[in-house]
């Protein structure tokens, strides 16, 4: 008997760690795991969809069937695939107590994701909601588009963009709210006698600010006295400068991150048997890349060997 519950035991972790090695991002991912990814990618994609097309009030009348039963199917997968990962999280060594791991698992960002993408179908059966409760719950649905960053490599890497960066985006920020701040309280200045209407304190001159750093300018507040005008045309050059600040940042960003992936690239030599970077430089099977090129270069082709 005991060698009965201990072979059940056995298949239930064999089981629950092919489940991880599919779902999360696991050091021996299956081979399942980009088909999983895949799939929830484009059931997303449906499911949003849905949600965008069922906004139409003849799309909704027509084919209302058709979107509740996306609606009811997608969030049947969402809930399993998020008990999965509640079951599972354990394996991962930042979540290995039975308990307060998982505890700890469900508070981070994407599970927390997870559980708001699959609670507006839900909550109307435990809570009764009044119709215009109803409609945000449905607008909440929108919410799952954000799981797609559990799936897209192009989301993990804007991600990771963002965490890399996050002084210098956080500073470009900073400096953007100083030049509006500045720009809406002088404008305010200059503006409110010729146009108390348009101009009536500094958070309405904001508004002037915000379009007019953004280059947007829609016209429905602009000033009228040569000395508003002359600043206004100052503010609008300053704002391609400042807006162009993030630009900048991102790009270095996206360009540190692709060069941090191609560094842990290892190729194998078919003629030699060595191994290289992407660089063409010497790299060691067994030793971490340290991201410093090595001056020794393998030859390119067999004739160099």
């Amino acid at each position: 008997m005991p060698e009965e519950k201990q072979s059940f035991s056995a298949s239930v972790e064999s089981v629950r760690c092919r489940i991880f090695n599919i779902i999360e991002d696991s050091p021996h991912p299956s081979i399942w795991a980009p088909r999983f990814n895949i799939f929830m990618s484009l059931l997303i994609v449906l499911n949003i969809s849905a949600v965008i097309l069922e906004s139409v009030q003849s799309l909704a009348d027509a084919y209302n069937p058709v979107f509740v039963a996306v609606d009811v199917v997608s969030v049947l997968i969402f809930t399993v695939e998020y008990i999965l990962r509640l079951w599972t999280c354990t394996l991962n060594p930042k979540f290995q107590a039975a308990m307060t791991g998982r505890v700890r698992f469900a508070l981070t960002p994407m599970a927390i994701i997870d559980l708001l993408a699959i609670l507006p179908f839900y909550l109307p059966m435990v809570i009764p909601v009044d119709l215009r409760m109803l409609r945000a719950l449905r607008l909440m649905r929108l919410v799952r588009i954000l799981k797609i960053g559990r799936y897209s490599e192009a989301a993990k890497t804007f991600q990771k963009v963002l965490v890399n960066k996050k002084e210098e985006i956080l500073l470009a920020l900073l400096i953007l709210l100083i030049v509006l701040v500045f720009s809406s309280s002088l404008m305010y200045t200059v503006e409110h006698d010729a146009q108390p209407d348009k101009f009536p304190d500094i958070p309405h001159a904001m508004w002037w600010g915000i379009v007019t750093l953004a280059t947007v300018g829609y016209g429905d507040v602009y000033p009228i006295t040569p000395l508003g005008q002359f600043l206004g045309g100052i503010v609008l050059i300053v704002g391609i400068g400042v807006f162009a600040l993030p630009t900048g940042i991102f790009a270095s960003g996206f360009i540190d991150v692709i060069n941090e992936r191609r560094q842990k690239i290892v190729y194998v030599c078919p003629y030699c048997g060595k191994h290289h970077d992407a660089e063409g430089n010497k790299v060691d099977p067994d030793t971490p890349p340290s991201g410093k090129p090595d001056e020794s270069r393998e030859p390119a082709s067999p004739s160099d060997h």
